[in-house]
């Protein structure tokens, strides 16, 4: 396999594990609202992810170098192309991380309150945003034979890329759902689980909708396996919240962002961003990637740091691994 398939695979992986994990970061945020019936709720939302959430979002930032690093003609285009979404992903994760900090540094209720918004809707757009910007890029943009965007932000709003916000929105909100269920004790755990019930087979219907517009539109036999993987880890996931298994219900959910993720990934191979002009001004994995040279220098400094990262990560959640609720709370901790 050449240099820059395996990074076309690595960064395959980096999103995976964004997505995973930064998935039910951003419904967390969302159910700040959804589910949380007073303050002292949503500081026990606010709490099952505040040792990680800083932490989740390096596999954005590692992501976005290794494209910039490894395919530089990709990432030019894309954050030509894409702008003004990427820029209002960026100011959400900016005013988020913000608002997770600044939220409790004053007592009154309309400082807090005005955060608690913050974060709502800082956790919504990017969930939505994520899934219309690789909806574009898989199903194809107006791209010329320079390699530059040619089309404009109406182009980007796309009846496949629109549906793929509303599934990465359900799916985010889903995941987040079962893992407060799982991180929380008492009432709140309970309703989590009520409304993963309620939640789940609309997720799971714009799910299966949208993978198999995908898999007509540019699947192949290996996004068909990932793409029945996906729904049957969603369906376990929806399976196994009802018996209250919670940890099996993460697991699963986290299993059908994986596999859609790659499914994404193995409908646009070779392909890194498919022209919708003329096939033939696709950027690939092959014409868009930097030197052999340099391509070899990331992979052996990858090889280094990447099992740090992970051993570290995994060392953090198992620290935070126990469950919080209501009564962890002081009363004068809001």
């Amino acid at each position: 396999m050449a240099l820059h398939d395996v990074w076309f695979v690595l960064i395959a992986v980096l999103w995976t594990g964004y997505f995973f994990l930064e998935g039910f970061d951003f419904g967390v945020g969302i159910l700040t609202k959804l589910l949380a019936r007073d303050r002292t709720e949503r500081r026990v939302l606010i709490n099952t992810i505040g040792p990680v959430w800083d932490g989740n979002e390096v596999w954005l930032l590692t992501a976005g170098g290794a494209t910039f690093a490894a395919f530089p003609e990709w990432y030019a285009t894309l954050f030509s192309g894409f702008y003004l979404p990427l820029l209002l992903i960026l100011v959400c994760l900016i005013v988020r991380g913000v608002a997770f900090e600044y939220r409790a540094k004053r007592p009154e209720d309309r400082w807090q309150r005005n955060w608690e918004h913050a974060i709502f809707w800082t956790s919504l757009l990017p969930a939505f945003l994520w899934g219309v910007a690789f909806g574009n890029i898989v199903h194809g943009v107006p791209i010329d034979r320079h390699g530059e965007y040619v089309g404009t932000v109406l182009d980007l709003l796309n009846p496949y890329a629109l549906l793929g916000g509303l599934v990465t929105l359900t799916v985010f909100t889903f995941h987040g759902t079962v893992f407060v269920a799982l991180k929380t004790v008492g009432e709140i755990r309970d309703r989590a689980r009520r409304l993963a019930s309620r939640g789940g087979p609309i997720a799971a219907v714009l799910a299966l909708g949208f993978l198999l517009w995908t898999q007509a539109h540019s699947g192949d036999r290996w996004s068909l396996v990932a793409l029945v993987v996906a729904v049957a880890a969603l369906a376990a996931a929806l399976g196994t919240n009802l018996r209250g298994r919670e940890g099996w219900a993460f697991a699963c959910s986290g299993l059908a962002i994986a596999a859609t993720v790659a499914m994404l990934f193995l409908s646009l191979f070779p392909d890194v961003m498919p022209s919708s002009l003329n096939g033939s001004w696709s950027l690939t994995a092959s014409n868009a990637s930097s030197s052999p040279y340099t391509l070899k220098i990331m992979t052996w400094c990858a090889g280094i740091a990447t099992p740090v990262v992970l051993l570290y990560q995994s060392w953090t959640y198992w620290v935070f691994r126990k469950r919080i609720g209501t009564r962890h709370i002081a009363d004068s901790a809001h």
